[in-house]
């Protein structure tokens, strides 16, 4: 009897398989549903859809050239017979939008408008790069740029924005950017001068003394034999 308490009657073992059955599954579906998303954070699985990356907020002198950066990453093969770029300018006084400059197996330069012979194309498409510069930018250029970068059937996605502030003279950081950069130069260019000149007089000074050195060793008494 006490045996039989222990073991259980074959129908309570039944009942209490039943019941343990779905644990397993639960936890096994909760294993995959963990596993499934750490390679999708990890990168291994694939993402679709275009993703276009960019500087988000540059600042420019006014009169000078700017690099206006865009990359992109596409789930789909890059295919420059299919793939297509469009930059576009919103202003920030009210305004239309207006074209900025295409691209599609080749530069195609805005004919007309506030941008004509300014934009150039700076990209590498096989490198995934959508990049423009505009030149000799103007205060009327204070505004939204906007990069949307199309490979089928990879053509939906985000667009990515350069916010551009044309000012003055360049800010102060910038400034103290470029005198660091110019000081270090110099302090370069001083340090090898002078371990240069140094080297050349510790080796004018050793030549000397070898040849005061040599008469002295002529003059010694001569071996006798």
């Amino acid at each position: 009897m006490l045996f039989g308490r222990l073991v259980g009657t074959p129908q309570e073992s039944g009942q209490l398989g039943r019941l343990r059955t779905p644990f397993p599954m639960c936890v096994k579906r909760l294993y995959l549903l963990v596993l499934f998303s750490g390679l999708a954070t990890s990168g291994v699985l694939p993402v679709s859809g275009m993703r276009v990356y960019t500087s988000g907020e540059v600042e420019a002198v006014n009169g000078t050239d700017v690099r206006l950066k865009c990359t992109f990453q596409s789930s789909s093969p890059i295919t420059p017979a299919t793939l297509t770029v469009s930059w576009s300018f919103r202003p920030l006084e009210p305004g239309r939008e207006e074209s900025v400059f295409y691209y599609h197996e080749r530069p195609y330069p805005p004919p007309e408008g506030r941008f004509h012979k300014r934009a150039t194309w700076a990209g590498d498409i096989m490198g995934r790069d959508a990049s423009i510069v505009v030149r000799e930018v103007k205060f009327t250029y204070n505004g939204t740029f906007s990069c949307q970068v199309k490979n089928p059937p990879d053509v939906h996605g985000n667009a990515g924005e350069v916010k551009l502030t044309v000012v003055t003279t360049a800010s102060f950081s910038e400034i103290v950017i470029l005198a660091v950069a110019i000081g270090g130069a110099i302090m370069l260019m001083v340090i090898l001068l002078v371990i240069i000149m140094s080297i050349r007089q510790c080796l004018k000074k050793r030549q000397e003394e070898w040849v005061e050195e040599l008469p002295r060793r002529e003059r010694k008494d001569p071996t006798v034999w």
